[in-house]
């Protein structure tokens, strides 16, 4: 049994409700600032709009529109050589920071956000600050801006630019380019079909724990930022889930979110996941589970319900996971707690010891045994 301060407000009762119907309106955490939009393709209506315009930092959505500029007037027939496939893969799949760097480097920065705004008549979006120009994650984005570069990739993008950006996005690595695990928001909202572009930015970002780690600066982050630029926060931790869900692409999604000065990449991912649940996105499909908070940094998830064979990842400190089911296995000793029950992680297809859930009792109660 594990209790204290553990058994915190990530396992309220609400947030493990197994099948919960699509709410009216956005549930915004507390602390938490949003700008949210969600278009049904097939009605050509919003049934989601909160703060559409207000601008955020972009952080690595602005990637998918440094893709689009370099596909810009290839023509229908373009086909992607291989030594850029190499970065642009990359940069849209895992959101390699690099990559982004490079390009912006190379094709004018700030430039490319003004030809980019003219080309798609975006109303919110912006160039990073005077004295940020080198900064590609302070670019200027609404929620929005992003459904019309959605709706151009869809409905107005040349063939095989609609299907090289997206075919990418569908594609979407659990671990990043930087070692983030970068499946919240959509991602671990609902099931496939969906494709995303992510997005995070923030000093109170632990390290990634999952995949390879770089020990590069990013774009993102290496500097401090200003206390203000504009209307744009800078300084409040920033994650983002954006891009499409169901059968066709039907609705498109953009979720933007600032949370306090100090919060945890856990408690941010578990924040969005739960605002992003609450959405009301026609044509898509939640996952069947019981949704639990966790505790302990660094929990490893492993094959199968024991510590035999090596982690397949790291859970993010604290965050709130979807349990498929439960069944007992080896017995895992956390002083003064010990467990032999094990939770079933459907979105990771692994196993974490019921010891780091927050549960009144070694085996969850409401949890169906596996």
């Amino acid at each position: 049994m594990i209790g204290g301060a553990a058994g915190s407000a990530a396992a309220d009762a609400p947030a493990r409700q197994p099948g919960r119907p699509a709410a009216a309106s956005a549930e915004v955490p507390a602390g938490v600032s949003a700008g949210v939009a969600v278009f049904d393709r097939q009605t050509g209506t919003f049934t989601e709009q909160l703060n559409t315009s207000t601008r955020f930092r972009s952080a690595s959505v602005v990637k998918l529109l440094l893709a689009l500029d370099y596909l810009w007037n290839r023509g229908p027939d373009y086909t992607v050589p291989a030594a850029d496939r190499a970065w642009l893969e990359p940069m849209l799949r895992a959101s390699d920071d690099d990559a982004a760097s490079a390009y912006w480097s190379d094709h004018g920065g700030t430039a490319i956000i003004t030809r980019m705004v003219s080309r798609l008549g975006l109303k919110d979006t912006a160039p990073p600050p005077t004295g940020y120009e080198g900064y590609w994650g302070y670019t200027a984005l609404s929620a929005r801006d992003t459904v019309t570069i959605y709706r151009y990739l869809l409905d107005s993008a040349p063939g095989p630019v609609r299907d090289f950006v997206m075919g990418n996005l569908r594609q979407s690595t659990r671990c990043a380019s930087d070692g983030f695990d970068q499946h919240f928001g959509v991602a671990g909202a609902f099931t496939k079909p969906w494709a995303v572009k992510q997005g995070w930015s923030g000093s109170s970002f632990e390290k990634g724990t999952c995949g390879p780690v770089r020990t590069t600066a990013t774009t993102e982050t290496a500097r401090p930022a200003p206390a203000a630029a504009a209307d744009v926060d800078l300084t409040r931790p920033a994650l983002h889930s954006t891009g499409t869900v169901g059968a066709g692409d039907r609705s498109i999604v953009a979720v933007f979110t600032l949370h306090p000065v100090g919060t945890s990449y856990g408690k941010a991912y578990t924040d969005i996941g739960r605002l992003t649940r609450s959405l009301n996105v026609p044509g898509a499909t939640r996952p069947a589970g019981w949704w639990y908070g966790t505790w302990s940094d660094h929990v490893n998830v492993r094959p199968d319900p024991g510590t035999g064979n090596a982690p397949l990842t790291q859970l993010p400190a604290g965050v709130e996971v979807l349990v498929g089911c439960q069944a007992r296995g080896e017995v895992v000793n956390v002083p003064p707690y010990t467990n032999e029950w094990w939770a079933y992680l459907p979105q990771y297809n692994g196993w974490i010891s019921n010891i780091y859930i927050n549960s009144p009792d070694n085996k969850m109660p409401d949890v169906k045994d596996c």
